[in-house]
């Protein structure tokens, strides 16, 4: 494979200086008009210097800023250390750390970078891109004509395979300029900027669900039970889904956790799940399942451990779901040439152990499930407007099944039953432990304004708000002053510059108080950032890599809540 990165990485001081020598409105003026207005989101891919990140970040925008040149990235975070934009390690035509995200973005910009990517991978480098895109989104590229410097790898570009591309992702042409000479004066080369348009949901995937609730032909609630359990992944642990091509790949025990939990209070309340004509009982409901009654569905939830009969009928219940989950749903939901949306492959039960704990590595033991990745995608940033959908119809279909049966059954009742059962606000444990290290005679400063701490005045606070995302993790609990707490943030959103101002004191008591009070500890922490962050997983996460996925998933629940910020505390000191 040719270096395209190279290049950059060992002449990054001539390639900055020579990006710098010109301003943005110098460079981009065709593209200026085509901007969307601030405030929103834009990802910069291959931002170089970073001086378009800046010119953005300057204007009001967030900036996801990607540079695969290591050297090249970190003098641009030096020139230009904007707390609005974020520093990525990432390149096309893949994007894998920007999908794992789970961001939607109002302008895609690319300055200089397409006739990097070779002419095979563009097609899956501008499916990535399209998915990345808002409804009403625009993406922005500068193609670059001439011939290639003998030290850079290029490919010859065009403006129409650009439009055809896009067009075969759902994107309209929205402007394509004259090629312009170079600024830099050199003769053999030209400019062009070409514009693109998301208009609609480009990706299918909104019209493909819709289909598959409220169209395609149902013998039981089952597809929408395994469509709900994996908007429930892509809600509250996206971190564990794994690349696979054009897909994500999802561990099969997850989708059965999430199963089990929906179905138990349905099952237990005796209310129907397919026609009771057919004298069946749904496959899963085995007496494993029936065992589980005395646990609560929140009790079925990531990282929790049971012993002895418990243990032991979740781990047969599990894999008793499983396969009815590759069997059924999985298998007969299909796009119209009958080809599984979510193709399953059953594994095997997870081993037997006294303790039976719920962990990653388990749950993938049971097989895997892969999804679309703008099915993936839309669940991910419109779950709030796609589950309601799932529910009314599940609402819907338990009705009329018990209705056939000569019953007749509330809608309030089937609603219920449905409810997801989140956890309830739970600072105590950390409050322990904090209330143990002050009584041992360690110094607790308020992460927010710096203040010391007292036992009357100590409040654990969760960094990400409570009421916009049920979120208990160790990493989310923070010490702070209760007068701050509870008059000042309340269920504010942090700014992201609050945040980063934050950043020392928030590394230190992550530090203190959980990696260095024992390796139970020291696991759960990492664990929880895992599956709840989107951080890498190929390495034990370190406090940076925690510290970056918490400003990430403060963007992403910035897009998809209506909520105030708050900018920091006043008269902290």
């Amino acid at each position: 494979m040719s270096d395209t990165i190279g290049p950059y990485q060992r002449g990054f001081r001539e390639f900055t200086e020579a990006y710098e020598a010109f301003g943005f409105a110098d460079i981009h003026a065709d593209a200026i008009p085509f901007l969307p207005a601030p405030p929103g989101l834009v990802l910069d891919v291959g931002a170089g210097s970073g001086r378009d990140a800046a010119w953005f970040a300057a204007r009001g925008f967030e900036v996801i800023a990607v540079e695969p040149a290591s050297a090249m990235r970190g003098e641009a975070a030096r020139l230009h250390p904007h707390p609005a934009i974020r520093w990525l390690d990432d390149r096309l035509p893949a994007l894998a750390v920007v999908h794992r995200l789970g961001l939607a973005f109002d302008l895609v910009w690319l300055s200089g970078v397409w006739m990097h990517v070779p002419s095979e991978e563009r097609r899956r480098a501008m499916r990535r891109l399209a998915t990345l895109l808002k409804p009403g989104g625009r993406m922005v590229l500068t193609l670059r004509h001439g011939p290639a410097p003998p030290d850079r790898p290029m490919w010859p570009v065009d403006a129409h395979e650009v439009e055809r591309l896009g067009l075969e992702f759902g994107l309209a042409l929205r402007m394509a300029t004259e090629r312009r000479e170079d600024r830099g004066g050199r003769p053999d080369v030209r400019w062009q900027t070409v514009v693109l348009d998301l208009p609609e949901d480009g990706s299918g995937a909104l019209p493909l669900l819709r289909g598959v609730i409220l169209r395609q032909e149902k013998a039981a609630t089952y597809k929408l039970a395994l469509l709900r359990a994996i908007a429930r992944i892509a809600d509250a642990s996206a971190n564990v889904a794994r690349e696979a091509g054009d897909d994500v790949e999802l561990p099969l025990g997850l989708v059965a956790l999430n199963w089990i939990r929906l179905f138990k209070p349905l099952i237990e309340r005796g209310l129907p799940q397919m026609p009771e004509r057919l004298g069946m009982k749904p496959a899963f409901v085995t007496e494993a399942f029936a065992a589980l009654a005395p646990l609560a569905p929140f009790d079925l939830r990531l990282g929790a451990q049971f012993a002895a009969e418990a243990g032991e009928a979740l781990r047969q219940a599990l894999g008793d779901a499983a396969k009815t989950i590759a069997q059924m749903p999985a298998r007969h939901l299909t796009y119209a040439n009958d080809v599984p949306v979510f193709p399953a492959v059953y594994g095997r039960l997870a081993p037997r152990r006294a303790t039976f704990a719920l962990t990653e590595e388990t749950l993938w033991d049971y097989g895997t499930l892969r999804v679309p990745l703008p099915v993936w995608q839309a669940l991910m940033r419109m779950g709030a407007w796609i589950e309601p959908m799932l529910i009314a119809e599940w609402v819907r279909l338990t009705r009329g099944y018990a209705e056939r049966a000569g019953r007749i059954v509330a809608a309030d009742e089937v609603l219920s039953a449905l409810r997801w059962t989140e956890p309830e606000r739970d600072t105590a444990f950390v409050r322990s432990l904090a209330e143990q290290r002050l009584a041992g005679g360690a110094a607790i400063r308020c992460v927010w304004s710096g203040r010391r701490l007292a036992p009357g005045v100590l409040d654990i606070d969760h960094c990400l708000p409570f009421s916009a995302w049920a979120c208990n993790d160790l990493w989310n609990l923070l010490p702070a002053h209760r007068t701050l707490n509870q008059r000042e943030k309340r269920e504010r959103l942090v700014a992201a510059a609050t945040l980063a101002a934050a950043k020392d004191a928030i590394l230190a008591w992550w530090d203190e108080a959980y990696l260095n009070a024992g390796d139970a500890m020291r696991l759960r922490f990492a664990e929880e950032a895992r599956t709840s962050l989107p951080i890498a997983k190929d390495r034990a996460p370190d406090l940076e890599d925690v510290f970056a996925g918490v400003e990430f998933r403060r963007l992403r629940l910035r897009q998809e809540a209506d909520l105030r910020e708050w900018a920091g505390p006043r008269g902290a000191g």
